[in-house]
């Protein structure tokens, strides 16, 4: 009978290039995973179409498996206001508000959730991954951009989508122009992308962040003042970040995070050194990689999550 069937939830994790999606099971194991182009090249309209293309050939994969879609979740960049389901603003697809739950629940016949992807990834580090156990914690994404989800009591903090923007706290007055508009940024200093630009400006050749890190291991000189900006302005962020909302731990993911303990020794210790009366903080690599935005996608479209 098709109500013994197993349930599962169609997750997207939606990027300006790709979708990563698969179906998970309400363990939150992945139980099938693909890749769908975005297609944001052909305007907004146009991956909104595959948007519901990708639900719907996901949940036919689901009646092949004998599975029961119960549910979709679907996470973006952007400015996304998770309570009445509309992408207030994403500058990667086009999207300005946008009821993208109800266009998506109307199209597709299952019940939608949508969210923001980091903040969905941050939900997924707090329930599956190495935020686990902890209701007050901070992920913070070091990408091309530095993007931030605050778990407090459990729950992801949204601010009717503006929440966690830690990556556009002011660090360096007049400093690198950033894509918001502002200058000097956090994320013009210590995304994995200002590492790589701001050590090419310096040395006078192009290099990522990976290629700064190992020189930083190698002892370059350069490549060592350009860390040690990065890392005091992550911990002047975190300082402030501690100082208002108290996290237990922080959860690092991202790129600039594949350096591991090139970037949390000094980090931890730059913290450690600073603190005062704030409440002492764990700073910690995430473990879920990429599929924490899938997982994150997966938690919100329904699939029951682990006991804390």
């Amino acid at each position: 009978m098709p109500e013994s069937r197993e349930s599962c939830v169609v997750a997207l994790d939606v990027g300006g290039t790709r979708m990563k999606a698969g179906l998970v099971g309400t363990d939150a194991r992945v139980i099938t995973e693909r890749l769908y182009d975005t297609g944001r090249e052909d305007g907004p309209a146009a991956v909104t179409e595959r948007l519901v293309g990708a639900v719907r050939d996901l949940s036919a994969q689901a009646d092949a498996r004998d599975l029961r879609p119960s549910g979709a979740g679907v996470v973006i960049p952007g400015i996304i206001d998770e309570a009445d389901g509309v992408v207030r603003s994403s500058a990667n697809i086009g999207w300005t508000d946008f009821p993208l739950r109800d266009h998506l629940t109307a199209h597709t016949d299952l019940p939608v959730a949508i969210g923001h992807d980091v903040r969905a990834g941050g939900l997924a580090e707090s329930v599956l991954g190495a935020g686990k156990g902890e209701p007050d914690l901070l992920f913070l994404a070091l990408g091309t951009g530095i993007a931030g989800a605050m778990i407090l009591e459990g729950r992801p903090f949204s601010g009717n989508g503006y929440g966690g923007e830690i990556g556009h706290m002011l660090i360096e007055q007049g400093g690198h122009r950033c894509g918001c508009g502002s200058r000097g940024c956090l994320e013009t200093v210590a995304s994995a992308s200002a590492v790589g630009r701001r050590y090419s400006e310096r040395a006078g050749r192009t290099a990522a962040a990976h290629d700064v890190a190992a020189l930083v291991e190698a002892g370059d000189p350069t490549a060592l003042g350009v860390w040690n900006d990065a890392v005091e302005a992550l911990a002047t962020a975190i300082l402030a970040y501690m100082t208002i909302c108290a996290p237990a731990r922080v959860v690092i993911g991202g790129g600039l995070a594949q350096s591991g303990e090139t970037l949390l020794a000094p980090l931890r210790d730059l913290v450690t050194a600073r603190t005062t009366y704030h409440r002492p903080v764990e700073i910690v690599r995430a473990s879920l990689g990429d599929r924490a935005g899938l997982l994150g996608a997966a938690l919100i479209g329904g699939a029951a999550a682990p006991h804390r």
